[in-house]
């Protein structure tokens, strides 16, 4: 099943593993954001690597 949501829970630490990992899906701001309109569906390893690796685990995601 294909990934159809993502998004960051409160906690982000802005570490930028995410956006290291997977910038086409996450930007660091002030905190990781989620870029809107992607199709996570390309990116499902990524998302998957940034959401394992992200150190406060705050980074979710529906399939």
């Amino acid at each position: 099943m294909a990934i159809s949501k993502v998004w960051v829970e409160d906690g982000c630490t802005a570490c930028g593993l995410c956006a290291d990992v997977c910038p086409e899906v996450f930007v660091i701001e002030d905190v990781s954001t989620v870029i809107e309109g992607v199709r996570y569906s390309d990116y499902e390893a990524q998302i998957k690597d940034a959401a394992d690796g992200c150190p406060v685990e705050v980074i979710k995601y529906s399939e």
